[in-house]
């Protein structure tokens, strides 16, 4: 990012600071997480990617720039910015980070004042299962939407069962508890069972992988700090 670019960063993150304008655990190099349901796009899915296109277009960055400085492919940023994929946690964190922007800078509707109460039966999934591919075994609950000076992501998020194990790695931290079943962590070379009432603490830099274990799904609640 050159010296015009990342002053154009700053000074947009601060304005939109002042107006408040409201993979992860797994992912591999495609970075997609769901695809659009009946042949449409998902609402959810099209309102980020019209959001990253506009803070992209704003910094007057071509999706290829985007791309290297995120560290992904130019075709996967394309079809974000179409709606046609959610992508996963991990490959939205790069995105926000090419951007300046915070994680919740795309994911927020609106603002909500503290204390911001999410209420079990009010909790809405994110993302929707992707069929054909191992991300869409996990379904995202964000807790923390709305909280637009927060430095940490929530989740609730139910874990499907699924053979594949691809390891990924981002900056920051993770805190899981895990709710229900089994769930099985990859945390470089070592790999550990937690069951319902065990929790895990660590730096996400290390290539990792969270599933659940055997053939049951399982629930956990998640809290992703990432550096800014």
């Amino acid at each position: 990012m050159n010296g015009k670019i990342g002053k154009e960063v700053g000074d947009f993150r601060m304005f939109i600071m002042a107006r408040v304008i409201p993979n992860w655990l797994v992912a591999d190099d495609s970075g997609i997480c769901a695809p659009q349901q009946n042949g449409g796009l998902d609402m959810s899915s099209e309102k980020l990617g019209i959001r990253i296109r506009t803070y992209r277009e704003r910094l007057e960055l071509s999706t290829e720039e985007l791309a290297k400085n995120a560290g992904m492919e130019p075709s996967m940023v394309n079809a974000i910015e179409e709606g046609r994929v959610y992508p996963a946690i991990n490959s939205l964190v790069k995105i926000a980070r090419a951007l300046g922007q915070r994680l919740g800078t795309f994911m927020d509707d609106q603002f909500v004042p503290d204390p911001l109460i999410v209420r079990c039966d009010e909790r809405e999934e994110e993302t929707s299962p992707y069929i054909g591919g191992a991300e869409g075994h996990y379904h995202y609950f964000p807790l923390g939407k709305g909280k637009t000076d927060r430095h940490m992501e929530p989740f609730f998020i139910v874990i499907d069962p699924c053979e594949r194990k691809e390891l990924s790695s981002h900056e920051g931290e993770e805190h899981v508890i895990v709710v229900s079943g089994e769930v099985e962590l990859i945390y470089g070379k070592d790999n550990y069972l937690l069951k319902a009432g065990d929790s895990m603490y660590y730096n996400s830099i290390v290539p990792h992988y969270l599933g659940a274990a055997g053939d049951a799904p399982a629930e956990i609640y998640a809290t992703v700090f990432m550096p800014f």
